[in-house]
């Protein structure tokens, strides 16, 4: 936030993110896709706001064990910043600064919503942190079809999965690329080569051996200066990289997974009890993890943890880092999330 000339007036594109009380998460989300403000008021029948929630707001609720079929009240912000109305642009921009917010509701005297105030930042928004994604592996699990082909050149809808991940990542406003390559790399390299065609920078680490996800990452030269994504070569999802890069940055962390929620429906009525006494029977009850999605932000600081050139996976980075007290997060994905790494997923994607 470095000029207000970023902080858009006032105008009523705000009436368009109002909810009732009565709104599901589900009404949240599909409000939070229809309308590019990020936020959503809910408002009393007499337009008095009862309070805001935003993307991370429900990725937290998410978290929690909640579905889109919960009460949006229980993911609420009913305290939210707010401003009467007159107050300068440049006093905006501070309080945004100061309390790392994008949006700042204004009110009435009454409590009546009159406006909204909002840190201009579109989807197509540049970023310069470096996103990194790992296509180096051999693809085993989608054998025969990878003999030729590396598992990020499969086509899925005509094009390279890997392309449709940097397509993405580019309508997300990222443009400077590294892909990591070992099995058929030569395949990716002639394929994007600069990635002067495609709009975008890429450069290449080339691994002689496998390392793992983070392992890769310690052929990194030079080390990113900022925060950086990394995605691996077989997850397609719409998930908006660039929300979840301000999601890390907003929570101050130093790494954060994405994670989706995996869903897993018992075949059979679960009987409780303690001892011989039946406490309860619950039918075939859903249970809900959240797994890892493939998808990561970290700090620079981070490969600090990576010794040169020596196999380590993503999941074991996490466990280091939080053995030596850094703040690991986690970023739920609601929107389409395929791991495409079986002959199954992939084909399932070709049909799509």
């Amino acid at each position: 936030m470095d000029t207000d000339s970023y902080i858009t007036p006032p105008n009523e594109s705000w009436r368009n993110a109002i909810l009732p009380e009565a709104s599901t998460i589900k009404d949240v989300v599909e409000s939070l896709d229809r309308v590019a403000i990020q936020i959503v008021l809910i408002l009393d029948d007499a337009g008095r706001l009862i309070g805001t929630v935003t993307d991370g707001d429900v990725r937290r609720g998410l978290l929690r064990g909640l579905d889109l079929e919960s009460p949006a009240t229980e993911v609420i912000h009913r305290r939210p910043m707010v401003v009467q109305p007159g107050v300068s642009r440049l006093e905006i921009q501070n309080l945004m600064s100061a309390h790392k917010i994008h949006q700042i509701p204004i009110v009435d005297e009454v409590g009546m919503v009159v406006g909204l105030h909002f840190w201009n930042s579109p989807a197509d928004t540049k970023r310069e942190n470096i996103f990194v994604i790992m296509a180096g592996g051999t693809g085993t699990r989608l054998m025969p079809h990878t003999v030729k082909t590396p598992k990020a050149m499969l086509p899925v809808a005509g094009k390279p999965m890997l392309e449709h991940i940097i397509n993405h990542a580019k309508a997300n406003g990222f443009r400077n690329f590294v892909i990591a390559i070992r099995y058929l790399g030569h395949v990716v390299e002639d394929y994007f080569a600069s990635g002067n065609k495609f709009g975008i920078n890429i450069e290449y680490i080339r691994e002689d051996s496998p390392l793992g996800t983070a392992g890769a990452l310690s052929l990194l030269n030079p080390w990113p200066n900022a925060p950086f994504v990394v995605s691996n070569c077989d997850i397609l999802t719409d998930v908006n990289y660039g929300k979840l890069l301000d999601f890390h940055i907003e929570n101050d962390a130093d790494a954060t997974m994405a994670v989706n929620t995996y869903e897993w429906k018992h075949p059979f009525g679960v009987v409780e009890t303690s001892g011989i006494a039946i406490t309860g029977i619950v039918e075939k009850p859903v249970a809900r993890t959240n797994v890892n999605a493939g998808v990561y932000v970290l700090n620079p600081v981070t490969l600090d943890c990576v010794e040169k050139e020596t196999p380590l996976d993503m999941t074991t980075l996490f466990d280091i880092l939080r053995a030596r007290g850094m703040r690991t997060v986690a970023f739920t994905i609601h929107e389409r999330w395929s791991d495409v790494g079986s002959i199954d997923s992939w084909q399932r994607e070709t049909r799509i």
